[in-house]
């Protein structure tokens, strides 16, 4: 379980960093949301290259999915994991559920 960020760098590509709290006291803090949506995606689907439409929060309650990045890196993330999404523009990421997961956007 962790909290991550996933951002467009100066290379137009997505890259993933790990946000820990004792080094990001902010995410502490009740931060203000627009809504809430809970999206449920079956397992084996697959999204090839695409952005965030926008910024969002997206928390996985159940399931496994793996992101994959323009250089060939694959993360996995499981239930308990948060990530801050901001890769809106440039090349984006894939999204393969390995098995039916259920997240929560924010």
């Amino acid at each position: 379980m962790g909290i991550y960020r996933m951002y467009t760098g100066p290379d137009n590509e997505t890259h993933i960093e790990e946000l820990p709290l004792s080094a990001h006291p902010e995410l502490g803090e009740l931060q203000t949301v627009k809504g809430l949506q809970i999206q449920q995606n079956e397992g084996g689907r697959f999204m090839d290259f695409h952005q965030a439409p926008n910024k969002r929060w997206l928390i996985t309650l159940s399931g496994e999915l793996e992101i994959g990045l323009g250089d060939g890196t694959v993360r996995k993330f499981g239930p308990g994991d948060v990530r801050l999404i901001e890769d809106v523009t440039g090349h984006g990421h894939t999204t393969r559920y390995v098995t039916d997961h259920v997240s929560a956007l924010m």
